[in-house]
């Protein structure tokens, strides 16, 4: 059958008119007024959010028929509804925030359940200045610890839903030679200097220098480990690792399910030029772990606990799981020259094991004010610590708080920050105590955090059905360029060897008079 240019012309006007009704319903002529918010997930109410993240859709309870949400800013106002979801245009959202920013957008949300429309208190979503980095990269793993699943490591567009793998383990390996791939790491936010780790089949960390990868053996006869925890140099092609013995063990009873823990762990200096290794820190009865650089490159941040082994007859892996509570860090700093790239001596900057407390992960603000760090009961890895909360240090004022706004009944750890340093982002476990999610908050100029709010996706039922954790999330100022394959191909090679030299950096055991000692 033939169709005239006139006839098509009515064809798509109706099909346009039809999606416009659906995606901008109208408001209910009659309804009863609710005085509370409605409960929305993921909950967005009276937030604040970049003027460039993408669209907050949001679901409402299952007993919902039908669900309006009026969106009002600028002096506008606009209508979204399907079922018991609100779907925002992604166009129309853009154009939202852009006449929002530095103001509110208010959202009144009407529910049909059992044939009648409810009204509900109205909430804001307040709008930022200032943007949030576009891109962020994050571990993707099964909550699992006994088979090499699938693993991998992806980037996210923050200002749309675009999702891309950055490199997975099965590419170049199955059951038989599994591989574990983690700790992606980026010089200043930047991708053309980056590295992560590969374990065990076609094992070695790549390192990206210069936008060109190639894999390295950085385990030496003179370090305990190949790196783990990295950081990169601000400024130069330097990377400070901790070099871990590390061991997992597994709850019977308790919420926290799985323990890991150090038996030995030091911090070593790799130069990515000079393909060099040396020791920073390496105390036998000190436990150091997660080494960071403020951003001016002049000062190197980590955590340390002090622990002494008691009885030789044991392996030390047995010890550490006896007394695996004992283990409190506390955080520390070094000075570094640039120049010579040498370091000063230790200084504690805050006792957390004063407190019987344990302080990990530390991460210093782009402007060099602020530490924001982990704390809980005991150890370093406090991911599955119910008890781990976020907390903050003003490096001016040497004051400690937890952080306001941003902590739960469960597990938040594995945070970092905006290059602008106007967000934070970090992993929880709130929604369900299984999964670990990502969570942004706003932290103003007067330094304090707002609401944390998850991470956006396309359909608010996506975490409900997603059974796959995200680990240590990253902020990135463009996505990584580098192809799957092309990684691949470089992992398959061998490794380049690194070669140990030495340096005057302490060893031995650490007296009292190693470490100055600032603050409680």
């Amino acid at each position: 059958m033939n169709i005239t240019k006139t006839q098509l012309f009515c064809v798509m006007l109706a099909v346009f008119t039809l999606t416009s009704c659906t995606h901008h319903p109208s408001l209910p002529a009659t309804y009863t007024t609710e005085t509370s918010q409605p409960d929305i997930y993921p909950d967005y109410r009276d937030v604040v959010v970049p003027p460039n993240i993408a669209p907050l859709n949001f679901g409402i309870g299952s007993n919902v028929e039908q669900c309006v949400a009026r969106f009002t800013y600028a002096g506008q106002s606009q209508t979204y509804g399907s079922g018991n979801k609100v779907i925002i245009d992604e166009d129309e959202w853009k154009a939202m925030l852009a006449a929002s920013k530095g103001g509110d957008i208010k959202v009144e949300v009407f529910t049909l359940s059992d044939g009648k429309w409810t009204a509900w208190k109205a909430f804001a979503i307040k709008v930022a200045e200032e943007d949030i980095d576009p891109y962020i990269s994050y571990r993707l793993i099964f909550p699992s610890y006994v088979a090499y699943e699938m693993l991998s490591i992806n980037q996210r567009d923050l200002t749309s839903f675009d999702e891309s793998e950055i490199y997975n383990n099965f590419i170049i390996s199955g059951e038989a030679d599994g591989q574990c791939i983690n700790c992606h790491s980026y010089q200043n936010y930047h991708t053309q200097n980056m590295q992560f780790h590969m374990r065990q089949g076609y094992g070695g960390t790549m390192i990206v220098h210069d936008g060109t990868p190639t894999k390295v053996n950085l385990k030496t006869d003179s370090t305990i480990s190949a790196g783990v925890y990295p950081s990169w140099h601000p400024t130069l092609s330097l990377i400070a690792y901790s070099t871990n013995h590390t061991g997992q063990s597994f709850h019977t009873k308790s919420h926290a399910k799985i323990e890991v823990q150090d038996t030995e762990s030091d911090i070593i200096l790799y130069d990515v030029e000079k393909n060099e290794v040396r020791d920073i820190s390496a105390l036998n009865e000190e436990l150091e772990c997660f080494p960071t650089w403020a951003p001016d490159g002049k000062t190197l941040y980590y955590c340390s606990a002090h622990f002494e082994y008691r009885n030789d007859s044991i392996a030390h892996e047995t010890e550490m799981i006896e007394r695996f509570r004992e283990v409190k860090y506390d955080i520390y700093r070094k000075s570094f020259d640039p120049q010579t790239l040498s370091f000063g001596p230790s200084e504690k900057i805050y006792e957390a094991s004063a407190d019987s407390m344990s302080a990990t992960f530390p991460r210093v603000s782009p402007d060099g004010r602020y530490l924001l760090f982990g704390r809980a009961e005991f150890g370093c890895f406090h991911v599955w610590h119910p008890d781990a909360d976020l907390y903050i240090m003003d490096l001016k004022t040497m004051q400690v708080r937890k952080l306001e706004n941003v902590n739960s009944s469960r597990a938040e750890s594995f945070h970092a920050w905006s290059s602008n340093g106007r967000w934070m982002v970090f992993i929880s476990r709130r929604d369900d105590g299984n999964y670990s999610r990502l969570y942004f908050a706003y932290f103003d100029r007067n330094g304090h955090a707002h609401k944390a709010f998850e991470m956006p996706q396309r359909d608010p039922d996506f975490y409900t059905y997603f059974m796959r954790s995200y680990n240590v999330p990253e902020f990135m100022a463009e996505p990584v360029s580098i192809s799957p394959q092309e990684f691949a191909s470089a992992a398959k090679k061998e490794p380049v060897q690194a070669m140990f030299v030495s340096s005057d950096a302490p060893k031995g055991n650490k007296s009292n008079e190693d470490a100055e000692f600032i603050i409680n």
